[in-house]
């Protein structure tokens, strides 16, 4: 079945462009021009991907996102219009997993929206029958087959980008990550200046999840000035 996408956009025109884009690219896709049209579908609908705009003028882009994390783990983008860090940094903070900054080409959004379904349904899904489908580690699993986690035998929720991270910490386990190794092998983009920041709050946010206390690690540890490391 075809991928279904939220785009919502309170600038009409933007709005009805992007969802021609998408729908020419084979996906379902349902439209809101206000926050609250959009809570509705979010709370009554199944997508496998939302593009949300921050500044909307009922319920804002941030808020929409909290009412996607309480329940979903599919992939968010969020649009802005000012290049700001600390949007940024809410947003991902809160789950988003990509930002896009106004104006941007149709054609970069498909992009983005592109290589988010790929990572949400890539990982998990590779041939991997001569491995084991199960991960553990410190009470940590993770089901490579489901990509379902588990702490102490309890579920975690997680969204691609976290899971991806997880996955690919314990699959390295006992040696130290590079920033830049896991940012590209997780985002499979270019490392920039900023891409630090990324990861540290995904981390962050992920250690919440887990469980973890940065001040003294079950499972990520921080090896200042290198990386990240899950010791088995």
């Amino acid at each position: 079945m075809e991928p279904r996408i939220l785009v919502v956009d309170d600038e009409k025109t933007i709005t009805d462009l992007v969802g021609i884009y998408l729908r020419n690219e084979g996906y379902q896709v349902t439209l809101a021009y206000t926050g609250a049209d959009a809570a509705r579908a979010i709370l009554s609908q199944e997508f496998d991907l939302a593009v949300l705009d921050i500044m909307l003028p009922d319920i804002d882009g941030f808020e929409l996102l909290r009412t996607i994390r309480a329940d979903h783990t599919y992939p968010v983008i969020m649009l802005t219009a000012r290049d700001s860090q600390a949007d940024k940094i809410e947003g991902l903070t809160l789950g988003a997993d990509d930002y896009v900054v106004k104006p941007f080409r149709p054609l970069e959004l498909v992009a983005r929206v592109k290589a988010q379904l790929r990572r949400y349904t890539s990982y998990g899904s590779r041939d991997q029958a001569e491995e084991s489908q199960l991960l553990s580690v410190n009470g940590l699993t993770i089901n490579r087959d489901s990509r379902v986690v588990t702490v102490d035998e309890k579920p975690v929720r997680t969204t691609p980008l976290e899971y991806a991270i997880l996955l690919y910490l314990v699959e390295h386990q006992g040696k130290v990550v590079p920033v830049e190794e896991l940012f590209q092998a997780v985002w499979k983009e270019e490392f920039m200046a900023s891409s630090n920041n990324t990861v540290m709050v995904h981390i962050r946010h992920l250690r919440e999840k887990i469980g973890d206390d940065a001040a003294n690690p079950r499972f990520i540890k921080n090896i200042w000035g290198v990386g990240y490391t899950i010791e088995g």
